[in-house]
């Protein structure tokens, strides 16, 4: 039976003892053993470290969101400076000097394939940047700088001076930074009348347009497509002269040498009617021609009134073979040069001195205006060969032969007589200004005079009683210029 029982448990499994409900105890008896105690106490710990991780999640929650925001309104402030999203009003005026610019030289080909060193520029950010900044059309430096190296705004950027505004976007600055744009603040600059190619290319780079190597190098060698250059060659700046046409214009600093001189070809082409040039055409002269005769014209007048006459002594003197003898186109070659020619300038064997060489100068001595070469074209019918200012009418007086000329000039020539060591109070108002009239040798004053009272010190070792001398003055555009005299010892 035992042996049953035994095989039966192992069956069915051995049934456990029935058990007797515990008796509570007492507090004063009721003990805990040491492993209850420390498993209701890691509970407990479980439950706090949960609590405080929970806060602390929540702690770097907030922080995240934090955060982010402040990046996503930096981000956004970021966005609306490089975009341009700005609700400002502010515009501003932003010259960026040429001298803040880095230069380089390098090779290229120019229209007919030969290779030139052109010259080119690249910005300072950090400069371009402070100027942004400061007149309040960007907020940060940083990123515009940052946004230029990415775009390479330093070789796009050009000098000038330029109307900005704030809401224009970072690439939108760049663009207007650059010569030509729409932004750019144009300068009006006025030719009077009779300047040289010298002295407006002069007046363009001291206002800042153009340097004036930059203009002298465009005016030999760059391509401009009008009728009237035909026939000049490529090298040689005073190909130009005559053509550059005397008015106001608009230029913005930092332009382009050809194209700041297009401007003034492209009015010159305009300013020619078709009728003008049909008189041209039936002058047998060409257009070039034309305008260095002009040149001179403009040169020699005192006044609108007597461009013709004077365009009539002109071509009398041209037909008959006869040397101009206007002193201007001998000054031509020395643009620098202040008052008459020298005794040494005109016994030069130059074709630009028309007191040697008959016909005419090579080029034109200067940039005519519109009367100048209307007269050119339709001269006076006149018999006149000589000219010479009437200063008490301010107006030309013409002669048909030498005689009346000489005689004119020796009625109004001033007797003057000095001292050794004195000094001679000469009254220019009284002189004649004569054009053309034959010289000698200046030895006595100095050569330059205004109208009114000068006075002029004499070397120590002239002798009082030995020295006389006959003064007279030369013209420029009816303007006294300079004095002369021929001295007898």
């Amino acid at each position: 039976m035992a042996d049953k029982k035994t095989d039966f448990e192992e069956i069915f499994g051995k049934k456990e003892p029935e058990k007797k409900p515990k008796k509570a105890a007492s507090a004063t008896t009721q003990r805990k053993s040491p492993a209850a105690s420390a498993t209701k106490q890691s509970a407990s710990d479980v439950r706090k470290e949960n609590k405080s991780g929970l806060a602390g999640g929540a702690v770097y929650f907030l922080f995240v969101i934090s955060v982010s925001i402040i990046l996503a309104c930096l981000a956004w402030a970021a966005a609306t400076d490089v975009l341009g999203f700005k609700s400002s009003d502010t515009v501003a005026q932003i010259t960026l000097d040429k001298d803040s610019f880095t230069y380089k030289e390098v090779e290229v080909k120019d229209d007919d394939g030969n290779t030139k060193t052109k010259k080119v520029h690249y910005a300072d950010m950090s400069y371009v940047a402070d100027q942004l900044k400061d007149n309040g059309i960007i907020k940060y430096k940083w990123l515009f700088k940052l946004f230029g190296a990415v775009y390479n705004a330093d070789e796009k950027i050009d000098p000038g001076t330029y109307e900005l505004k704030a809401i224009y976007d970072y690439k939108a600055l760049v663009k207007k930074m650059t010569s030509g744009s729409g932004a750019m603040v144009t300068k009006k600059i006025t030719f009077p009348e009779g300047y040289t190619m010298h002295q407006i290319f002069k007046k363009l780079d001291a206002e800042g347009v153009c340097d004036y190597d930059e203009l002298m190098d465009a005016a030999a060698n760059a391509t401009f497509n009008y009728s009237f250059l035909e026939g000049t060659e490529k090298g040689d700046a005073s190909r130009l002269e005559g053509f550059l046409f005397p008015d106001t214009y608009e230029f913005y600093e930092g332009m382009p040498a050809a194209t700041a001189i297009n401007k003034l070809l492209e009015v010159f082409h305009y300013r020619m009617t078709a009728e003008m040039l049909e008189w041209q055409e039936e002058s047998g002269y060409t257009m070039r021609q034309i305008v260095t005769i002009a040149s001179m014209i403009e040169k020699e007048a005192a006044n609108d009134t007597e461009q013709y006459t004077i365009a009539s002594v002109i071509y009398n003197r041209l037909n008959k073979d006869w040397p101009l003898q206007i002193d201007s186109t001998t000054l031509y070659e020395y643009p620098d040069h202040e008052g008459a020619p020298t005794a040494e300038m005109l016994a030069k064997d130059s074709p630009y001195n028309t007191r040697i060489s008959k016909g005419l100068p090579p080029s034109p001595i200067c940039n005519p205006g519109i009367t100048s070469i209307r007269a050119a074209l339709q001269p006076s019918s006149t018999n006149y060969m000589y000219y010479a200012l009437n200063t008490a009418t301010g107006q030309h007086e013409f002669f048909t032969n030498a005689d009346a000329f000489n005689a004119f000039v020796a009625l109004n020539m001033d007797k003057v007589s000095f001292g050794a060591g004195s000094v001679a109070t000469i009254d220019y108002g009284r002189l004649l200004l004569a054009s053309g009239l034959q010289r000698v040798r200046i030895v006595a004053l100095n050569n330059r005079g205004v109208a009114g009272e000068t006075e002029y010190a004499l070397p120590e070792e002239w002798e009082a009683s030995k020295v006389e001398a006959y003064c007279f003055a030369t013209s420029l555009n009816g303007r006294m210029v300079s004095d002369s005299m021929h001295l007898t010892v």
